[in-house]
This record gives structure tokens, C-alpha cells and sequence, in this order.
């Protein structure tokens, strides 16, 4: 290839992500424009009481599995937080981060919230990781298993891909997250290494729990969003609706998802319930799933600052932290000094 055409190759491959995103917001846009929005509200108002309560319920339940993927990082790092404090912890920054972005919840959260309570900032960017890794290894095989089995349908346009695309495109993710286990289970070296970076890499067991729980969680979100439907809609519908909104999401960097959500649901629920419907019941489940939890996450957060701020454990968990990671040290030094120096890019 040409210094030109590389060039060309690299400024394309950087537009290419902002040219999709404004593509998605477009189309939000749009479908804006269109929507009835007192049809909207009077939809949402006739909603029963009931259905709303489980729909909070089964959100409690998602989060609590959702924050389990931090316990994870606690095992692989062995830091000396405590369960229910790492649990505290992650369940506050997952409302952050869905409400205002994966860089302040995702990150500066958990960051500023483990730090403050003796973590060192290495350790705290391994839990972040592990739990990312959780997540998207979830989403892989449920993902990869709707595609396959039942790809969801989309609207007729010649830059989306068909039924066949789709399956394929499903095979190949269920295989991603079918090496990983494998990689997991096989691999002698305990630690993934890229450039100067290193990751602990778990076990066969405790991989095959990371797929479980990080499927699980998608699973239970996607039951939010079918109980607020009464049944209305097919779970696998709502559950690849939820998948493509969460994916269009991550592209377009808009917090919280805002238009981005509503409109893939509207695209993918069109012909099998009303525009207006389908917007109320995404009303109800962001006021189950995002807003509840911050209301709920804003006071936790400051009674965490201040109990951390007095003291409270903080130097003790600092110690042990450090008292763990210098019997981790000791642990690896000797197969550290046996290991052959890693290749550039692995």
C-alpha cells in the first residue's frame, strides 16, 4: 500500500465511527419528529401499578448481578475491600455510568470511589476491566445466540444485513466467547499480556461464571423491558431490540442512550405495536432501570465520600490491599523470572 492510500486507509477508519454515529443520530432524529407525544404520556398513565413494581424488582436484580461482576476483579487482584462494599461500590458507579456515560460512572467513578477506600489505582483499572470483560463476554454469546436462532427483523434497506448476515454474524460471536473459555481453561499462564499491560486471566470455572452472569444480566434486562410490554411482545424480539439499542449506544457516545434507545425499538417493534406504546414502555423502563437508581445511588454515593473521609476502614483496607499484593508479588516472582519475554502486540 501507498504512503497515499495508508493515509487515506487511516483518516477513513477514524471518520468511519462519527460518520455511524451521525448516522444513528439522524435517524433519532427523525423519529422524533414523528411521534405523538400526549399519546405518548396517556399510554404510559394507563399502565398498572403492578406491572411497574416488577418491573423495579426484577431492575434490583439485574443491578445486584451487575455489581457481582466487580467481585470478580476482588478475586483475580485479591484486594482486601470487603463483599459488601465492593458490591456498594459498583452498583453506584453501573447508575453512573448508564446515566452519564461509561467515562464518568464506568471510570472516574469506580476509580474516585475505590481509591477513597485504600485501592491502589493499578488494582482499581484491573476490577474495571475484568467487569468490562464480564459484561461484553455476556453479551457475546446471548447476542451471538439471538442471531443465530432468531435474528430479529429489520427494517428493508440495502446497507442492513439480512437474515443470513445476521446468523452468520451471531456464529462468529458465539465463537469469540467459546475461544475465551477455552483460552481460560487451557492456558498455563495466568496472566493476559498486551505491550506493558497485564491482566490476570481466570480460571475454567471461574470463566464459565463470568459468561453466566454477564449473560445473565443482559437476560434480566431484556425481561424489564417484556414485562412492561405484558407479554405483548416475544422475549427474543425484546431481547434483540435491547441488544442492537445497547450496541447503537456505545457507538454514538449519547448518555444515557437518549433517542438512541426509543428509536431502535420503534424501527424494530414497527408493524407489531404502535409507535406510541413502544415509547411508553421505553419511558417506564429508563424510569425503572437508570432514574430510580440514581435517585437511589446520588445519597450512597455521599455517604460513602464521608464515611471514607472519617477514616472508615480505608487505612485498613489499604494495608491488607498492599499485604496481598506484596504475597501476589512474591507468588509470581519466580515464574515471572522463568517466563520469556512477551512479543510486541500480545
Amino acid at each position: 500500500m501507498s504512503p497515499r492510500a495508508h493515509r487515506i486507509w487511516l483518516w477513513a477508519k477514524r471518520m468511519a465511527p462519527w460518520a455511524l454515529a451521525a448516522l444513528v443520530l439522524a435517524l433519532v432524529a427523525q423519529q422524533a419528529r414523528t411521534v405523538e407525544w400526549p399519546a405518548v404520556w396517556a399510554s404510559l398513565q394507563q399502565m398498572p401499578a403492578q406491572r411497574l413494581a416488577l418491573a423495579v424488582a426484577i431492575a434490583v436484580l439485574s443491578y445486584a448481578v451487575y455489581a457481582g461482576f466487580d467481585l470478580v476483579g476482588r478475586r483475580l487482584t485479591q484486594h482486601g475491600l470487603s463483599v459488601p462494599r465492593t458490591l456498594g461500590t459498583a452498583a453506584i458507579s453501573y447508575a453512573f455510568n448508564l446515566n452519564f456515560g461509561a467515562l464518568v460512572g464506568g471510570f472516574a467513578m469506580r476509580l474516585r470511589l475505590y481509591t477513597r477506600w485504600g485501592l491502589q489505582a493499578a488494582t482499581v483499572a484491573k476490577v474495571i476491566a475484568l467487569s468490562m470483560a464480564t459484561n461484553w463476554l455476556g453479551y457475546l454469546w446471548v447476542a451471538g445466540a439471538v442471531l443465530l436462532w432468531s435474528p430479529p427483523r429489520l427494517p428493508a434497506s440495502d446497507w442492513l444485513p439480512g437474515a443470513g448476515s445476521l446468523r452468520a454474524i451471531g456464529a462468529v460471536m458465539l465463537a469469540l466467547a467459546l475461544v475465551y473459555l477455552v483460552l481460560c481453561a487451557r492456558s498455563k499462564e495466568r496472566t493476559l499480556r498486551w505491550r506493558s499491560h497485564a491482566l490476570p486471566l481466570p480460571g475454567g470455572r471461574l470463566a464459565l461464571l463470568q459468561l453466566a452472569t454477564g449473560g445473565a444480566s443482559w437476560l434480566l434486562i431484556a425481561s424489564i423491558v417484556w414485562v412492561l410490554f405484558d407479554g405483548h411482545v416475544a422475549y427474543a424480539v425484546v431481547l434483540g431490540a435491547l441488544l442492537m439499542a445497547a450496541v447503537a449506544g456505545v457507538i454514538t457516545h449519547v448518555p444515557a442512550g437518549l433517542g438512541v434507545l426509543e428509536a431502535v425499538f420503534v424501527a424494530t417493534l414497527s408493524g407489531t405495536v404502535p409507535a406510541t406504546e413502544v415509547l411508553a414502555v421505553v419511558l417506564a423502563y429508563r424510569a425503572a432501570y437508570y432514574l430510580l437508581p440514581l435517585v437511589l445511588a446520588l445519597p450512597a454515593y455521599l455517604w460513602s465520600e464521608a464515611v471514607a473521609r472519617r477514616g472508615g476502614g480505608a487505612a485498613r483496607v489499604a494495608t491488607t490491599g498492599a499485604q496481598d499484593g506484596a504475597q501476589n508479588d512474591s507468588r509470581e516472582a519466580p515464574r515471572a523470572r522463568l517466563q520469556p519475554r512477551p512479543t510486541k502486540g500480545i
